[in-house]
């Protein structure tokens, strides 16, 4: 008769010894303590996941009088329903942050998007991942007058001392594409940009107006209204730049739908991507490697925004001294068919 073995579940020595660290470095790593360096705590988180292990941290903090749960919430915008599931950057972030959660044995609570003040300020959380904070933003100022941990998903509009937030850096996200789109040719390019209160619009808009003064070129910028319906308006914004006397060679736009809004544009222009006009947008949405053609795109990482946003935050949790409050995530440039023009040598993905 064959004997089955029994999983066990990893121990604290366990993942000391795959570190090659002792268990209190090992505790410190996991709960976001202790004077260590950050290779050293991600060799120890690594490890961790490698063997599969998960501390009982819901269980101490319990203990400890905390709740062992983080909570993501996203921008309110009173009692408008928005489908942030549904937009491949959210839903990749909050993918990242459950993972980042998990392994470090914390719940993660995704909090709808509308929520009375009387949830804000009862809702049984150790921390808070906020995403997409607005100017004046009302949860803001509820989790502050909790005076829980808060880390935000890109700068607060209006930042005070010892905010604390993880951000994709911007601006190289853009100079990767703009200086893409000139290698290839590209001579004036627009930029299609949303109005709104949150930070990300207004931070891109001021790196493309500082590219374009640095080279000499003109900035072509058509803003649009991103509420109620942004589909429409960055068409109807795309059309306007289209319509331009010269007319732009390339354009851009900021948000997950804009490669599929300026396409459209073009089409009722009569204009052919790539030939005619080069077209690329920041999005994470996959679809964009099959339209026709494939759009060129920046991703911002937001699955590796959603990592350190709870690494960071069990840091403020746990009052880890020397904590870098403010985190800068890479873009990383795809590039694909709509931005090579024929008879150009077309480019890798980056």
């Amino acid at each position: 008769m064959k004997s089955t073995r029994v999983w066990r579940r990893p121990t604290l020595g366990a993942v000391a010894a795959r570190a090659g660290v002792s268990t209190a470095t090992v505790s410190n790593a996991l709960n976001g303590t202790g004077r260590l360096s950050e290779a050293t705590r991600q060799r120890v988180i690594a490890s961790a996941r490698e063997l599969g292990y998960a501390p009982a941290s819901t269980a101490q903090a319990v203990a400890c009088g905390n709740t062992g749960v983080l909570g993501l919430t996203m921008a309110t915008y009173g009692d408008l329903p928005v489908p942030y599931t549904e937009i491949p950057y959210y839903a990749q972030l909050a993918l990242g942050a459950m993972a980042a959660a998990h392994e470090r044995g914390y719940m993660l609570m995704v909090m709808p998007s509308s929520l009375s003040p009387w949830m804000w300020l009862n809702a049984p959380m150790d921390g808070v991942i906020h995403v997409a904070p607005r100017a004046d933003d009302p949860v803001c100022s509820l989790l502050r007058e909790r005076g829980i941990p808060m880390v935000s998903d890109g700068q607060p509009p209006q930042p005070r001392w010892g905010d604390a937030w993880v951000a994709t850096d911007y601006d190289a996200g853009l100079r990767l594409l703009l200086n893409h789109l000139t290698k290839a040719g590209a001579r004036r390019i627009g930029l299609t940009l949303p109005l709104h209160d949150d930070e990300y619009p207004h931070l891109i808009g001021r790196a493309y107006v500082s590219w374009c003064a640095e080279r000499d070129v003109p900035a072509l910028v058509e803003e649009y209204a991103s509420l109620p319906d942004y589909f429409t308006a960055e068409r109807d914004a795309a059309g306007r730049l289209l319509n331009r006397d010269p007319r732009p060679d390339a354009v851009i736009g900021i948000y997950s739908d804009s490669g599929h809004n300026i396409l459209a544009a073009a089409r009722h222009h009569g204009l052919r991507v790539p030939r005619d006009l080069l077209v690329a947008c920041i999005s994470e949405d996959p679809d964009y490697a099959t339209t026709t053609p494939p759009v060129t795109t920046v991703s911002l990482r937001p699955d590796r925004v959603g990592y350190e946003a709870v690494d960071l935050l069990i840091a403020l949790i746990n009052a880890r001294t020397g904590v870098d409050r403010r985190r800068l995530v890479q873009p990383v440039l795809v590039t694909r068919q709509s931005t090579r023009r024929p008879g150009r040598e077309s480019s890798p993905v980056d």
